[in-house]
């Protein structure tokens, strides 16, 4: 699911899901423009936009509804149905159904409404929306269709858990059809879920070859303290090497990069080669980081309070739009 879900229609079209609001700040969060990421405290209630669009030339009966989800084998995975399980029903919708006009839209608030008292820890759901599809002469059975917004929701008292990972090692494979494959092995070492993107490039191959970037195949969620594999397909056409692989995954506003030297093998996988991580930023340029922010928070604190004088200070909302 992306920040534009989209499923086959029935009536041969498409309809939509997308947040259309974020926490402010989660600005800089990619994860938070496309799911629904959050960390609150008991008794905490919030509220996130959605937009359903109908792209075909039929009129819609769509249902919206929250359901279960898990983190299980490196794979954000989806409950049968409406399956419940705690985050969602803590979850409603002020529209459980909507009927959506040919190439047309409509917007849906949903609303987290957190206990007072409940467990710490990160929870997972689904925000659905659905079209059935009837039988009738031409079909025999209902066709289900569903797009949907994943939720990443953690309670607790105080600051967000920190989220990173570790890259421990890379795999050079061949796969069944010829092509290299590498597999790098990831650990989740934060406290939040992680879903992994990246590439790959390699350098220093046969010939001062150099081939990339690669992009890692999508799909791989980690729970908190998981290990699981990121795998990078690659043309059929490199050689098997040496190489010198480069690999920079991220999640969010967290990355990381690891190096290996890797040889793909003749077939199946070859021998795991444990990862270097990739270089500290330099002192100095930190250095730097550090004194630009420092001059931007000043110049910010001015401005407030130049604002403060005339009466005109403002307050930020907690939601960002991200139309």
């Amino acid at each position: 699911m992306s920040r534009h879900a989209s499923a086959d229609d029935p009536q041969r079209g498409r309809f939509e899901i997308r947040l259309l609001e974020a926490p402010v700040d989660r600005r800089d969060d990619p994860r938070a423009h496309t799911y629904i990421v959050d960390h609150l405290a008991p008794g905490t209630v919030i509220r996130r936009r959605v937009e359903l669009n109908n792209t075909s030339d039929r009129p819609l009966h769509t249902e919206i509804y929250p359901a279960a989800a898990e983190i299980h084998g490196g794979t954000f995975g989806f409950a049968a149905g409406r399956t419940a399980n705690e985050l969602s029903s803590w979850m409603s919708v002020d529209r459980p159904s909507l009927d959506l006009p040919p190439r047309g839209k409509a917007q849906v608030r949903a609303m987290i409404d957190v206990p007072r008292r409940v467990q710490a820890g990160e929870r997972y759901a689904v925000l659905w929306a659905q079209v059935v599809a009837q039988a009738d002469g031409s079909h025999n059975v209902a066709v289900v269709h569903r797009v949907g917004i994943r939720v990443y929701l953690d309670v607790g008292p105080g600051g967000e858990p920190p989220s990173d990972f570790r890259i421990e090692a890379m795999t050079p494979e061949r796969a069944d059809d010829g092509r290299p494959v590498v597999a790098a092995r990831v650990h989740n070492t934060g406290r939040r879920a992680i879903d992994m993107n990246g590439t790959l490039t390699l350098s220093d191959g046969p010939g001062s070859l150099r081939a990339g970037p690669f992009q890692a195949t999508p799909g791989t969620t980690l729970a908190p303290g998981d290990t699981g594999p990121v795998t990078i397909t690659l043309d059929r056409l490199i050689p098997a090497g040496p190489w010198k692989a480069h690999l920079t995954l991220n999640s969010g506003r967290v990355r990381r990069s690891a190096t290996a030297t890797i040889t793909f093998p003749a077939h199946g996988a070859g021998r795991a080669v444990k990862a270097d991580p990739g270089p500290d930023v330099p002192l100095l340029p930190m250095a730097l980081v550090t004194l630009g922010l420092l001059a931007l928070l000043l110049a910010v604190l001015a401005v407030r309070q130049r604002r403060r004088r005339k009466g005109t200070a403002q307050t930020e909302p907690d939601v960002l739009d991200l139309r």
